[in-house]
């Protein structure tokens, strides 16, 4: 190495990771600095025992990223990974009625990202700020991320977000960590994660999948562009863009099929045997899952901006550009259509007997979709919204970038170590009663060779690797 520092980038003009790792020699100690080009980074260190070992280390360290395609560069010679905003226009709703709203709660940016779960609410704005609110709209906690929250999606127990800095976070213990790093030239449009696999669809209606231990696997580009839709499920991936909806298999990539929709897809949503693509054409079109055939059309008045459905499909409801909400029976007749009094809704969620949407305006809204408030609004009577105020001592959640030491790990407790395993730091389960060869889904920034790990729980996969649940601390 020339010196005692050694810099190097893996980034390419319209394409790349965008990434940088630094190597600096000090006697015995070699630091390691690494992360996205623009930000501080992370840095590890090593003591040797002599400094030709330490000198060693430092040039395998370097070959290995060389042979990955990082070459030397100049610190500040590239730019930081560029930000996009989405920027989307909302009419006043003209329907006759407004929708029965029960409360809302105003996150003060635009909002597309939302996750309803069985015990709480969760809401994401452009501001970086992650909110949890109970089903009656009380603010539980806050979590401050950077800028440009794109999307929230649950996978089981965890639920995650997607920044515009290209990073996803894991929001599922107390302080979040960085889960995943999607490289610069794939601007994110949606995200879905399934079993640890993160699937990203972009503005170039490209299709990028990573694995649980945040490495690439492979990608697609669609004929269309814009892709604002990716679900996935245990068989395949189901990617909606402007040329319509294409199901890749999970496993490599070959396409199944390819369905041109009515219009550019602009939201999607899953059951167990159908997709469902909402389009700028205005309607809403139900796809099998098996071949990708149209099974029914939901007709509305203007661009279909979000989409969701009552559970196997019973109801299927929908949000436009100008501001009103729809319901449709399964064979698309159109039960209902009522203005929301608000934004358009950006993103949507159906639970028992309730719509939530966040909208454009940056509101959570909580929306009573039973018969008898349906009823009493197509009648000209809602109720008078209840508007939710943050608590001034709320919580706030900061990502981490280190954890935690404890001396001794509790008895109910569960020991992991971080290992070099083929030129990669994995993580590997001590404590007795788990399978030590699996991988465990471990933070890559707090991994460190020969470190051991405190989780609270451990949760197995199908594909052969554990989750870990719960908080994670440092043994030392």
């Amino acid at each position: 190495m020339a010196g005692n520092t050694t810099y190097l980038e893996l980034s390419q003009d319209g394409g790349g990771a965008h990434k940088f790792y630094e190597v600096t020699v000090d006697g015995t100690t070699v630091a390691v600095r690494y992360g996205r080009i623009g930000a501080a980074g992370q840095v590890q260190s090593s003591v040797f025992p002599t400094v030709e070992k330490a000198r060693a280390a430092a040039a395998r360290k370097v070959g290995e990223k060389v042979r990955k395609g990082y070459a030397p560069a100049v610190p500040g010679g590239r730019a930081a990974r560029p930000v996009t905003r989405r920027q989307v226009a909302s009419a006043p709703s003209t329907a006759r009625a407004v929708a029965p709203v029960l409360w809302r709660f105003r996150t003060g940016s635009a909002a597309f990202g939302i996750h309803i779960g069985e015990d709480r609410c969760w809401v994401g704005n452009q501001a970086g700020d992650v909110y949890t609110l109970g089903h009656d709209g009380e603010v539980l906690a806050r979590y401050r991320l950077p800028d440009g929250v794109k999307c929230l999606v649950a996978d089981d127990f965890w639920i995650y977000a997607g920044c515009d800095d290209g990073t996803v976070y894991d929001l599922s213990a107390k302080v979040p960590f960085a889960a995943y790093e999607i490289a610069s030239d794939v601007d994110i449009f949606w995200l879905d994660i399934h079993e640890g696999v993160l699937n990203v669809a972009d503005r170039d209606g490209g299709l990028t999948v990573i694995d649980h231990e945040d490495e690439y696997q492979w990608s697609r580009r669609s004929s269309g562009q814009a892709a604002w839709m990716v679900r996935r499920d245990e068989r395949a991936v189901y990617h909606g863009h402007s040329a319509g909806v294409t199901a890749y298999a999970q496993d490599g990539g070959g396409e199944l099929w390819h369905t041109r929709t009515t219009g550019s897809v602009l939201f999607g949503w899953q059951e167990a045997h159908a997709v469902y693509a909402g389009t700028h054409r205005n309607v809403v079109q139900r796809l099998a899952k098996a071949d990708g055939a149209v099974e029914a059309t939901y007709r509305c008045d203007a661009a279909v901006y979000s989409c969701a459905t009552a559970p196997d499909g019973r109801y299927v409801f929908a949000g436009d550009s100008s501001s009103s909400v729809y319901c449709f029976a399964a064979d698309g007749t159109r039960l209902w259509k009522l203005g929301t009094g608000g934004g358009s809704a950006l993103s949507m969620q159906y639970l028992d007997e309730k719509l939530y949407m966040v909208t454009t305006d940056g509101s959570l809204v909580c929306v009573d979709a039973s018969e008898g408030a349906i009823a009493a609004a197509q009648g000209g009577t809602v109720p008078v919204p209840l508007d939710i105020k943050s608590a001034a001592a709320l919580p706030t959640y900061a990502p981490a970038t280190t954890v935690a030491t404890v001396s001794a790990p509790p008895a109910s407790g569960i020991v992991v170590e971080c290992v070099q395993q083929g030129g990669r730091l994995r993580v590997h389960v001590v404590s007795d009663g788990y399978e030590p060869a699996w991988n465990v889904q471990f933070p890559r920034h707090v991994r460190q060779a020969g470190a051991r790990y405190v989780v609270e729980a451990l949760s197995p996969t199908a594909s052969g690797f554990y989750r870990v649940r719960g908080e994670i601390q440092r043994l030392l």
